[in-house]
């Protein structure tokens, strides 16, 4: 296995997406997990994420080491927080060197940010060569369409 395809999922959405690319590229999955739980329902659920993001919060997260030595290409997803990628992610980059990598790049959303999340993730990334970018809006509200988007876009990188 040269693909690895991880990603932060808060309501399932982002990891709907990974599990379609992952299987069409028969590649490793990893889901971050935290030790932070944020809240689920309401205004707190908005509040609590986007102040993360503009806090620049990175939480512990409680995967054990990943061996990213082993893969040339890594997909990363994200739901889009506040026009950014999650405070998980942020701490994966923080917490692993990533240089040298083929890197592509997907983003569940309620309604727009993917461009501004892929941009910041790309400064976060220096070093790596950027191979796609793909965003999907609302994916479990139509998960026949995003599934086949998914899996059109998985095929279409050059891993």
């Amino acid at each position: 296995m040269n693909t690895l395809v991880i990603y932060f999922s808060f309501d399932g959405n982002t990891k709907f997406i990974a599990e379609k690319i992952a299987e069409t590229l028969n590649a490793d999955m990893i889901e971050l997990n935290t030790s932070k739980k944020y809240p689920r329902e309401g205004f707190g659920k908005y509040f609590w994420g986007g102040k993360s993001v503009i806090f620049g919060e990175k939480p512990e997260l409680t995967n054990t080491d990943i061996d990213l030595s082993r893969y040339k290409t890594i997909i990363m997803g994200t739901p889009v927080w506040a026009g950014s990628y999650t405070p998980p992610i942020k701490s994966f980059i923080s917490q692993y060197k990533i240089q040298g990598k083929r890197i592509a790049l997907f983003a569940s959303h309620g309604g727009g940010g993917a461009e501004k999340c892929f941009a910041k993730l790309k400064k976060a990334l220096p070093g790596n060569e950027f191979i796609g970018e793909a965003d999907y809006l609302e994916p479990k509200k139509n998960p026949e369409d995003s599934s086949a988007q998914a899996v059109r876009w998985a095929a279409s990188l050059t891993v």
